[in-house]
């Protein structure tokens, strides 16, 4: 059975609160084991950690920001200096009592320079770990619009206080579809994005 304190932490999500319900009801035909494997896999928002606690996920934010021409385009950077980092769109953590929209407007700010963007909609929620570390992450994407007469191309030093603050990013606007995939499957949900 399942300690009290794994089904009680708070941001789980609906399949972990289930299965964690089942085992401490003990009704289903779970097992400890077989619950762990199963809060552990991609699929899901928590995971317990090696003390038997769930691991809370990383709250974030993801920017499809597309610009109007001749064909929709859609706003990417790469890290100058970095290019094994691959070519991405601003993403990036919620700060403590911040609206998701609102963070979504900052992570665009700090990583393009780009203030002149508004958020049209929320396109998805996606439940992927981080792809090296697995830990447990939760990314809303949001379909943004910026104005047709944003520059082509630019370099943006990065603002504000996060893991990135510092680093050049190469910015640019590429048509859609996409010849080639974005890093950390950031494209996933681009055929989501209403004309």
């Amino acid at each position: 059975m399942l300690p009290r304190t794994v089904v009680e932490q708070r941001g789980q999500s609906r399949c972990a609160k289930r299965i964690c319900g089942e085992l401490l009801s003990g009704s289903g035909n779970h097992n400890l084991e077989g619950a762990r494997s199963r809060l552990r896999s991609p699929g899901y928002t928590t995971r317990l950690g090696h003390d038997g606690e769930m691991e809370q996920p990383r709250i974030r934010v993801a920017a499809y920001v597309v610009r109007r021409r001749a064909v929709p385009e859609l706003l990417v950077f790469d890290h100058v200096g970095l290019p094994e980092a691959g070519t991405q769109i601003p993403a990036g953590g919620v700060q403590p009592g911040e609206d998701l929209e609102q963070a979504v407007l900052r992570e665009v700010a700090e990583e393009t320079g780009l203030s002149d963007v508004r958020v049209i909609n929320r396109i998805a929620v996606d439940h992927r770990p981080h792809p090296r570390t697995r830990h447990p992450r939760r990314t809303t994407f949001f379909r943004l619009d910026a104005g047709t007469d944003t520059l082509d191309a630019w370099t943006h030093r990065v603002a504000g206080t996060g893991d990135d603050h510092g680093l050049k990013f190469a910015c640019h606007f590429v048509a859609l579809p996409l010849e080639k995939p974005l890093a950390d499957k950031q494209d996933a949900w681009l055929d989501h994005l209403s004309s």
